[in-house]
This record gives structure tokens, sequence and C-alpha cells, in this order.
């Protein structure tokens, strides 16, 4: 089967042109040519196997090429890159490789295409099409890919107990492909994860999280969740979702299953929202749950400050798995902490709450709302209506108290400053008295957020705490 009108792009005949001059053979691999079999669109990186030096292939392309692009050499292993216009291309020596038992990093010896192709982690990734003069175009496809494609399955090119153990990474990625292209894992292969789950602690956890977030940046984020838990492999990376699977049951009182639904809350917020950090938030919102889950004969199942509580496991969670301790980190406490807020005040909408959430949310109000509106799971058609209909109304209230308040991110009209000079006071704790209580009076209303009412709202403030005007 020929597929010249997967080479289109002119990069191809000039690698073609630079392997004829080296007398060597050259192929392009992997995820460039499933994706074009699979119709995902325009491929922003190239992968070329040569029969010999990839380093010096990318060194021949980039003298043919017009602008001589720089090339950057991996020599360790034995990999180069180049910039084409906005494509990148990586070239790799053919190769075979063995591992040992403490490592997926790789001992590699030169090899054949064939060598190269049964080191790829799946038979989908091991297409391979040549860029040879004479056999242009050609479709090379030793494990039937192209028919798992069909099929659309993952599996891997040999025994996938040896794939995996001798890479662990390749079983997060199995989930990643499946999640992303619909594609269901093979039998076999979903055994050999599980069987070889504990394996995965062999890599960084830098890694663990990359393939993470791509299953997290899916169109549906539950199916590589299910596979994860299925294989074990999440009881490694999140404990914290674990412990809210399952459903107990006392004195005929149950709880759901805040597994699930924390799964569904993610789907609904991936509806919505491209944002890597927005979906984290929905995957942890309910992370609070397992440690404050309780029991009262008279009220049945409660989980007390589950938010305040999630919003502190945040933060652990990010430094074990080596996740960004910056503002990500912090949207993702903030959304967290806040995340019953909105659901509390949908049912009775009142200026003072609103303002209160605007001024707590600040810039990330809207945020907030979509996670809120994404936590509706309810399979009653008239409860879930009605929720919808109740966030139409805080968005409708947060819009007229904004434009009339001016409460998102303000600066009380007051300063610490002024206090002092109309006191004639050095820094003390009634200076900080008088600004929260200016706070708190514009926020519940009894004032306006301005300089005049603000500063005689001041003047009654320091008289009740025995202060006197200069």
């Amino acid at each position: 089967m020929n597929y010249s009108k997967a080479l289109s792009n002119p990069i191809f005949e000039i690698i073609s042109q630079a392997s004829e001059e080296l007398n060597i053979s050259s192929y392009v691999i992997g995820g460039f040519v499933r994706d074009f079999i699979l119709n995902r669109g325009t491929a922003k990186d190239i992968d070329v196997v040569a029969i010999g030096s990839g380093i010096e292939l990318a060194q021949k392309v980039a003298s043919l090429l017009p602008n001589q692009p720089k090339v950057q050499v991996f020599k360790t292993y034995g990999t180069a890159m180049l910039q084409y216009e906005d494509i990148e291309v990586e070239f790799v020596g053919a190769r075979k490789e063995s591992y040992s038992e403490d490592s997926r990093n790789p001992i590699v010896e030169d090899g054949t295409l064939e060598d190269d192709q049964n080191r790829r982690d799946f038979t989908i990734n091991a297409l391979a099409i040549s860029l040879h003069k004479n056999s242009w175009g050609e479709l090379l496809d030793p494990f039937n890919g192209l028919l798992d494609i069909e099929r659309k399955i993952i599996r891997t090119p040999l025994d996938p107990a040896i794939t995996y153990s001798d890479d662990p990474l390749r079983m997060m990625r199995a989930i990643r492909f499946a999640t992303q292209l619909g594609f269901e894992i093979e039998e076999k292969s979903l055994h050999a994860i599980a069987e070889n789950s504990e394996r995965l602690n062999i890599i960084t956890l830098e890694r663990v999280v990359d393939e993470l977030n791509k299953i997290m940046l899916t169109q549906k984020p539950s199916i590589g969740f299910i596979l994860l838990r299925k294989t074990d492999l999440l009881h490694q990376i999140l404990p914290e979702l674990i412990a809210l699977q399952g459903v107990e049951e006392v004195e005929g009182q149950r709880h759901k299953d805040n597994f699930y639904h924390t799964l569904e809350v993610v789907d609904n917020i991936s509806e919505n929202t491209p944002d890597l950090w927005l979906r984290w938030a929905a995957l942890l919102h309910d992370i609070g749950k397992a440690p404050t889950k309780k029991f009262h004969k008279t009220i049945g199942w409660t989980f007390h400050a589950h938010e305040f509580v999630g919003s502190k496991m945040v933060y652990k969670l990010f430094r074990r798995l080596k996740m960004p301790l910056n503002d990500k980190m912090k949207f993702v406490q903030k959304m967290v902490l806040l995340s019953s807020r909105p659901i509390v005040l949908a049912t009775e909408v009142t200026d003072a709450a609103v303002r209160r959430l605007v001024f707590d949310s600040g810039d990330d109000i809207d945020s907030l709302m979509t996670l809120c509106e994404a936590d509706i799971t309810t399979k009653n058609p008239k409860k879930f209506k009605k929720y919808h209909q109740n966030f139409d109304l805080v968005r409708k209230k947060i819009k007229e108290v904004e434009e009339r308040d001016h409460v998102r991110n303000f600066q009380p009209p007051i300063s610490g400053e002024l206090i002092m000079k109309t006191f004639d006071l050095k820094p003390c704790r009634e200076i900080g008295q008088i600004k929260h209580a200016i706070k708190e009076a514009i926020l519940d209303g009894d004032i306006a957020n301005d300089y005049e009412e603000a500063y005689q709202f001041m003047i009654v403030k320091a008289v009740e705490l025995g202060l006197k005007k200069n």
C-alpha cells in the first residue's frame, strides 16, 4: 500500500535527497504516520529513522535547506532535531534496545529498521513510510498496526509484559492513547499493565504527570482515569482520588460514590473549557471529603469543611507529584476552597453574599462558576434544570453587583496611611480593625464602595475604639 500522499511536505523530498547523498535509507515513522492515517490534522513534529547515523542525516538535511537551520544534537541518545517552518523534525539512527531492571533508560546498539520497529511502544506507532526514491511512500507495517487502527486497538509489537516492564512509562502512554483516540487496550496488554503497575515507581514524577496532563486535556478524561484505576496505576499516583471510591450505608442512609461523581465533573467541565488547571480543580474539588466523612444519626452523612481540608491537600499533592508550586497551584487551591460557595448561594441569591463571592474569587469568578455548573451531576431532570436556572440567576446577580459596587479585586478606599494621619497613630492593631470594618461594611452593603462614605464610617468606627481625630 502506498502512502505518498502523506509525503506532500517539501521536507520529505529534501530528507530523501540527503539520504541518497549519504547512501543510507530513511523512513518517516511513528506519530506522524499514525495521525495521517487517522486524519488527525497537520502534524507539528515528524520522526525520521535512518539506517545509519541520524545525526549525520540531520546535518545533511540542514545544509540542503535554504536557511540552513541550527541542528540540536543529543549525542547520548544518538538523535538530532531541526526546525523546518513550524515543524520539529527529529532524526534517529535505527537501533535495538535492552533494559536493566531498575531503569527505563535502555542500552542502545545500532540496528535495522526491523529492530527499530520492534522497540516501538505500540503497533500503531511502529508504522513507517519509506523515503527512498525506489520505494517512495511504501508503508512498512510488520505488526498489523494498520489493522489495529481500523479496529481501534492499542497493542504492543512484542510481549506486553516485557514492553511495559522495560519502560513502565508506556503503561501511561497506552492509557493516554486509548483516551485521546477512543481506542481500547487489548485485554492481554491491559492485564500486563496491571501486573507491572508497581514498576511505575522507577519513572520520574515529571514524566508521569506529563502523561497525566495529556489525559486531563482529552475530550473525555474519565476514560483514562477509569483505566488508571482498573490497572492500579491511580493508587500510586493519586491515592486521594481512590479514597473517594465506594458507597457506605448506615441505618439505610447512603452517600454517593464521590470518585465516579468526580469523574463526571471532570468530563462536564472538559466540555466547556480547555484550561488544564481548571480541569485539575474539577478533579480535586472533593478530595477533602474522604478525611472529613462522618455519619450522624440525626442528619446522616456529613463532609464538614471538606473544601478547606481539600484546599490544604492540594498543596501536599502538588508537592508530592513535583508539580509547580506557583500561581497555578494557588488557583487550584482557591477553586477547591470556594467550590461549594456558589452552590449554597444559588438557594438564596443576596447582594451581600454575591459581593463576598466576587471579592473572594476576584478575576477567577467565571472559572469558579464554570466549575460549579460542572458539579451538577444529578440524573433528575427537574433538579438539573432548577440548579442551572439558579446559577443563571447567580451569574446575572454577579454582573449587576460588579457593575454597581466594583468589588472585584477592590482596594478599600481608605488606606492605613490615611487612618494613621487622621488619628495621629503609629502602626497598631486599631488600624487593622478599622480597615477590616470598612471592608466588611462595603461587602455587607452598609456603605458604598467610595471614599466619602468610607471616610465617614472610619470616623464612627474610630470613636467606638476610643480614638480622637487630629
